[in-house]
Formats: structure tokens, sequence, C-alpha cells
């Protein structure tokens, strides 16, 4: 909806033994009413523009202070880092704004598994405000000491502390989740066990962290925090994908979280602080011990080492047709692809997602299989697609399904390159992420498509790179 505008819209109230009353509500031309705006980061953005448009002259801290006095929220943590909200702003606006921002900054998982305070960026993130602007504000306030424990420390600690005496109900960390709409995204709901520290908590966590290691030690304090945020999270890839986008921008997320996080140091925080946990017995401590050590590995494999993998639900898959053959892991092969169709690199989430929406559906309805054939898609995005995973058995490679993962890159490259960060994502990452998860043979074999078939795919181009490719076979046995 246009902030600009004002728009009449219908509000039907049900009241308990009442008939249906109708009337109309006038909402106000910022658009920011909890049932109509969507939870969008450019939505965030908006109302936090529309702050600073009315309170000018307000520095950076000063809009994120006052952000977290709109939302209320405050701990002991929090003042404890960072102060008391004492000289923070009252915003001088709507109160439909204020609302919008406290139901959008608060962050909480209901019974139903629904996640509140949680936001779809351009590139497909899901990112929990709450850890991000906390961070923002440390480095604003040069509060560096308080970056670890006001955005990822604390947050892992509360979930394997709750893991350990929930093992069957829950899980260590980062349970994803799915929006009910990509296109107008409203409710988020996990899937799978719960986790306190969520996928999305770890991504703001992570967001957090890396701007307020930026904002602490450069000039970008200087910007208004609607630029900042526009700048990170709204970069419009062109063509060539990550290989000329700017560094600081939430694609890169996880190289810039690689060059300004100390994973020993924040290990170490995280014992520390369960070192003052007490009433746990000899056995209670050991298990907590090893949750701990293996919780934290898990964390740094999958948002150090893995790339960010949408998960199907998070692309809008359609469910498998039957039901699935499962793989016997490690896999021994690798195979590489190209779609041909669509024959063009996506370089946004949604549409890569559509991509993806649309090559599931050719493959079941028009080539009558149970499922997008693919095990992973590599988009030009920045996002690996989850195909039909690590446990399904694909149907990419006549005669090696069951011994291999099949990953496609999106576009035709008969005669051109994908994008280098794309190639880099699959060739060190992705492969870097099945060995150590112990679903790719240490010792496993590349090739591409045309190997093992009467094909040209992954195209001429695409297949002289490939074989430049650490682990490439020319013979296939």
């Amino acid at each position: 909806m246009n902030r600009e505008s004002s728009v009449l819209v219908t509000s039907v109230l049900m009241a308990w033994h009442l008939p249906l009353l109708v009337s109309l509500l006038v909402v106000f031309a910022s658009g920011f009413t909890e049932a109509t705006t969507t939870r969008r980061m450019d939505d965030f953005i908006s109302a936090v523009e529309r702050i600073e448009a009315e309170n000018p002259g307000l520095q950076m801290l000063d809009v994120v202070k006052g952000l977290r006095k709109a939302a209320g929220f405050e701990t002991d943590l929090i003042k404890r880092h960072l102060g008391d909200l004492s000289d923070a702003r009252d915003f001088a606006t709507e109160p439909s704004v204020i609302s919008f921002l406290s139901k959008v900054i608060n962050h909480s998982i209901s019974q139903l598994g629904q996640e509140e305070g949680v936001v779809l960026t351009l590139d497909g993130s899901n990112v929990v405000l709450a850890p991000m602007l906390l961070g923002l504000e440390a480095g604003l306030q040069s509060t560096i000491q308080g970056l670890y424990p006001l955005t990822l420390t604390e947050n892992l600690v509360a979930s394997l502390v709750y893991y350990t005496h929930n093992e069957q109900s829950s899980a260590p960390l980062g349970t994803k989740g799915f929006w009910d709409s990509i296109k107008s995204p409203k409710v988020y709901t996990l899937s799978g066990l719960p986790s306190l520290a969520t996928d999305a908590l770890i991504t703001g966590g992570m967001d957090g962290f890396i701007l307020g290691s930026e904002v602490a030690t450069s000039d970008l304090r200087e910007l208004s925090l609607s630029d900042l945020l526009k700048s990170y999270y709204s970069h419009q890839l062109d063509a060539a994908g990550l290989d000329a986008a700017p560094r600081l921008i939430s694609q890169n997320r996880r190289m810039n979280l690689k060059k300004v996080v100390s994973f020993s140091l924040l290990k170490s925080q995280v014992v520390q602080a369960l070192t003052v946990r007490r009433n746990l017995n000899e056995s209670e401590r050991k298990r907590l011990d090893d949750v701990v050590n293996e919780g934290f590995e898990q964390f740094v494999h999958v948002y150090a080492v893995c790339p960010k993998i949408i998960t199907r639900s998070q692309w809008g898959a359609a469910s498998f047709i039957g039901s699935p053959s499962y793989l016997s892991l490690p896999v021994p092969y690798l195979f590489i692809h190209h779609t041909y169709q669509p024959s063009k690199p996506c370089t946004t989430f949604e549409q890569c997602a559509s991509e993806m929406r649309s090559m599931q559906r050719y493959h079941q309805q028009s080539n009558g299989w149970s499922d997008i054939g693919y095990s992973f898609v590599a988009g030009s995005d920045g996002n690996l697609y989850e195909g039909r995973g690590w446990n399904w058995v694909g149907a990419h490679t006549y005669g090696y399904n069951s011994r291999g993962y099949g990953v496609s890159f999106i576009g035709d490259y008969t005669s051109n390159l994908p994008s280098r960060s794309a190639i880099n994502m699959v060739r060190y990452d992705f492969t870097s992420c099945a060995v150590n998860g112990g679903r790719l043979s240490s010792s496993y074999s590349l090739y591409g498509h045309r190997q093992a078939t009467s094909t040209d795919c992954p195209g001429n181009a695409f297949y002289l790179e490939i074989q430049t490719w650490e682990r490439y076979q020319s013979y296939l046995p």
C-alpha cells in the first residue's frame, strides 16, 4: 500500500453472541495497520522513513533508541549494556505507526508455532528485527562488548538450555519457517520442531552484529537509519548477480559475519554464560556441556560453512507425489547441471522462487515425475534452493540418482558462465557443507551431466569450467 495515500477499508467486527457488525475504518495516510500491512523489511523501512520525516533533526542513534522505547522493548540485559531509555525520544506520529512498530519489533513464538517480530527481506531472508536493532544501538554507542550478548550469545544460550530440558519437543537452534504468502507476507509459521533461537532470530542477530560493527568504526553512523537499512536490505542485483554488488548488503551476510565475528570468543561467552546457571546436578551439567558443544558446532556449520539454503516451504513447493525413496549417505557423486530453461539467471528471491515453482510444475505435470528432479538449484541471487534435498533420491542423472546429488544452475550456459559468486557458492560452500555434514563422501567425484547420458548439459562453456574444479573426474564408472 502506498504510504502517501488514504484508503477506506471495511472492517468486519464479530462480537460474542451478537450479529455481525460491519463498519468502515479510515486508515491513516501511513497505511500502517496490523490488518493491511505486510511483514516485509520494506514496510518497516517505510515506517522508519515516516518517523524521520515527522521528527526532523534526529540522528540514527536517536531513532534506534526511540524505536526501542516505542516498542516497549527493555530487559535487564539491554539496560546493562545500553542503559535505560530515560533520554529516548517520544516520536510525533500517528498511533497506527507506533502500533505497527511495536508489533513488528517485539519477538515472540505462539503455541501454534507462529513467530512474531519477523520480516521478509528482498533476498529471501527472514529477519527478527529486535537483535538487529540492538546490535546497531550497541555499535552507535560504541559499546562493542555488548555486541555478542545482545545479538547472538544470550539467544544461543537460552535456546540450548531449553533444548536440554525439552529434547523430545524442541530443536537446539535454527528452526526455519515459511510465510503464508511470498508476495504478501503476513503470517510466519515455524516448520519442524521449534527452537528458541530460530533461524530468523539468528539471522537478525547476525545482521545486528555486522551492522553494529560497521557503524562503530565508520562514517555510516552519519546516514539516516532508513538509508542504512535500504542500502543493506534493498540492493537490487543486476545480471551479474553478486559479482558486481557492494560488500555491505544482506546477500553477503555470511561472508561479512566471518570477517567480523570471533567464533572462539562467541563460544567462550556461551560457555561462560552457562557457568552462572546453577541448580544443575552432575549428569544435567554433563548433558548441557554436550548440547552446547554439539549446538555450537551446528551453528557454525549452518551459518558459516554452508550457503544460505531456501527450503521447499520457503519457495512455495508443491507436495511430493507419492512417497520418496531415501539416499544412503554419504553419496559418492556430485553431478553439475544447468536448467537451460529457464534460460536467464535469476537475481532476486521472488524471481528465483517463481522459477523453482515453474520447474517443479513442468517436472511433475509434463515429465510425470514425483517432484522437481534436482537435489539443489543455484540462483544468482546468492541463495541455494532446496529441491529434493539432502535425503531424497532425485531424478537428475539417469542411472546415478541413488548415488549422487544433482545441483543445477538456473540459466543456459552453452556460451556463457554463471556468475562467479554462484559458481563459488556451489564449488566451495555447498561441497564443504555437504562433506562436513556427512552427506557427500570426503572422497567424492564430480561430473557434468553429459558424462552420464546423451545431453549438452551443463552447457559447453560451463562444462569447460567445471573441468577445472576440485574432484572433477573425466571417467564415470
